[in-house]
């Protein structure tokens, strides 16, 4: 995440402090952070959703699978955050080429690279939603039921992370080779279904 005075991760920052960048009129941090950070809450939520099972007698039965989860849920919220500064550094690529002329040799040279540098962040934080939802569903038969609201506010989360990510995502197709456009919009498609019924599931067994 960067913002006009000073350069700083999204993982330096004060609650109150990515706020007020992300309210102020400078280019980022901006929907991309927005939505890493929404990830990153949510992979944090149902961590805590574990880290209240781990150890407990009745639910011994799935001690070594929650741990496994638990790890893997810290791993996903430290890749959030990490690609909300990937989608900040790629924006500032694309934005500076996109003030160049369309014939300046810069702007031709680099001009691919950097719409791809856009793209896969938002499309990284997509994919890793729908993991992150995965890990929820399965969590509701394994961790401790007196949580079950907290996990269902993890998943609602993991869905508007994925929802968002694909906002971001979209707004750049347009500047993908045509050939290509048809194929990234039905991909998005597909994992926002995917993303919603595994939200509606997990959020009816949560009920």
């Amino acid at each position: 995440m960067t913002n006009k005075s000073s350069p700083s991760l999204i993982a330096s920052q004060t609650i109150a402090g990515f706020l007020d960048a992300l309210n102020a009129k400078v280019p980022t941090p901006g929907g991309g952070a927005a939505a890493a950070i929404t990830g990153a809450t949510a992979a944090a939520t149902a961590g805590m959703v574990v880290s209240y099972s781990i150890n407990k007698k009745s639910l011994a039965e799935h001690q070594t699978f929650n741990v496994d989860v638990q790890e893997k849920l810290n791993a996903i919220r430290a890749r959030f955050l990490q690609l909300g500064d990937d989608d900040a550094a790629g924006y500032g690529v694309l934005n500076a080429l996109w003030k160049l002329d369309q014939d300046h040799p810069d702007r031709i040279a680099g001009w691919e690279a950097a719409v791809v540098g856009a793209i896969e962040p938002p499309r990284a934080m997509l994919a890793l939603s729908i993991e992150m939802l995965e890990l929820c569903k399965e969590l509701v038969s394994t961790t401790n039921t007196q949580l079950k609201s907290d996990l269902g506010v993890a998943v609602v989360l993991g869905q508007a992370a994925a929802r968002s990510a694909a906002w971001n995502v979209k707004i750049n197709i347009p500047l993908l080779p045509r050939d290509d456009q048809e194929h990234a919009h039905k991909e998005i498609d597909t994992q926002l279904a995917q993303a919603q019924r595994l939200c509606e599931t997990t959020e009816a067994r949560c009920r």
